[in-house]
């Protein structure tokens, strides 16, 4: 009797262990650990990471400011009243600024 039930619990326990380890295989959290143990890689993994993301901000910023400048020179050449004067004025303020 008492054999049986320390064979149920040991099969409880390791029911519970197989669980435990495919949820960490699924979350990836062993590689986690293992690069947190490593300073040298995850300094040179944050590095990388900050300067693409860095460049990528630039990059999409560029282009957005590319497009925004499009959209106001057709405004300005559909010579609307109140908004083609009103882009022709901040055209002259950065043009001044220069």
């Amino acid at each position: 009797m008492f054999i049986q039930k320390k064979k149920k619990e040991f099969n409880k326990l390791q029911e519970s262990i197989d669980k435990l380890n495919r949820t960490l295989e699924r979350k990836q959290i062993l590689e986690l650990a293992e690069l947190l143990g490593n300073r040298k890689e995850l300094f040179l993994r944050n590095l990388f990471s900050g300067m693409f993301k860095g460049i990528g901000i630039g990059i999409g910023f560029t282009i957005l400011t590319a497009i925004l400048l499009i959209i106001l020179q057709k405004i300005v050449a559909l010579n609307i009243p109140v908004i083609g004067q009103w882009v022709a004025d901040i055209i002259d303020i950065v043009k001044q600024s220069r």
